[in-house]
């Protein structure tokens, strides 16, 4: 039997295998923690490059943009996940306390976590889809999901999405663990390639971001 490489089920079949390989290359370069800023940004640069018209490689792609986002990924990630770690631990230490004032500033904080955990999805998928300094990056990030806030609250919605799945069902951490990753960043790539638009254009030259044109 003849097996024709550029068939529909044998692409179907190579483009599988690279998003596993994806994945797992994901995951490895998140296990020292602190690199998970610049491995998201990575995963979601080559993922929104390839629903661009199935541009790019995407296990050599990440590589490249693990190494380019290193620095401006880490950075941003740091800069607004420490305040929103700190802003989640103020609120549950609140809400435990007895009383409407302490319950109210309470809630305030977790509001004020939440919406620093939705500007580091979209500072993430910045660093990964646009050029910029990091002080630029910050600033889109955190004024984006004011603009943008139904398709910046989805692009928070998928990792917590993700992780409730996991928490509900352990053994979907085999899933995780091949593809869930991988392919939850293809799917946040269609909403970040729409939401981006706004602040690439920016409002003049000086706020304005510059997409990505490395390959």
């Amino acid at each position: 039997m003849k097996i024709d490489p550029d068939g529909r089920t044998i692409q179907g079949v190579t483009t599988l295998i690279l998003f596993v390989v994806l994945n797992v290359l994901y995951l490895v370069t998140c296990v020292p923690l602190v690199t998970i800023g610049a491995a998201t940004s990575s995963l979601l640069e080559v993922t929104t490059r390839y629903a661009d018209h199935e541009r790019g490689d995407l296990v050599r792609g990440y590589l490249a943009a693990f190494r380019r986002n290193f620095a401006r990924g880490t950075a941003v990630y740091l800069a607004l996940l420490v305040p929103c770690a700190m802003l989640m631990f103020a609120g549950v230490f609140w809400l435990s306390m007895a009383g409407i004032p302490t319950a109210v500033l309470g809630l305030l904080c977790l509001v004020g976590a939440v919406y620093l955990a939705t500007a580091l999805a979209c500072g993430l998928g910045i660093v990964g889809t646009h050029t910029a300094p990091i002080r630029q990056t910050l600033r889109s990030a955190v004024l984006l999901p004011l603009a943008e806030p139904v398709r910046a609250g989805v692009l928070l919605l998928i990792p917590v999405a993700g992780g409730l799945l996991l928490y509900a069902w352990p053994a979907s951490v085999v899933l995780a663990a091949t593809i869930g990753c991988s392919v939850a960043a293809y799917g946040a790539a269609f909403v970040l390639r729409s939401m981006t638009t706004r602040a690439a254009a920016g409002s003049d030259g000086r706020d304005a971001i510059s997409p990505h044109s490395g390959q």
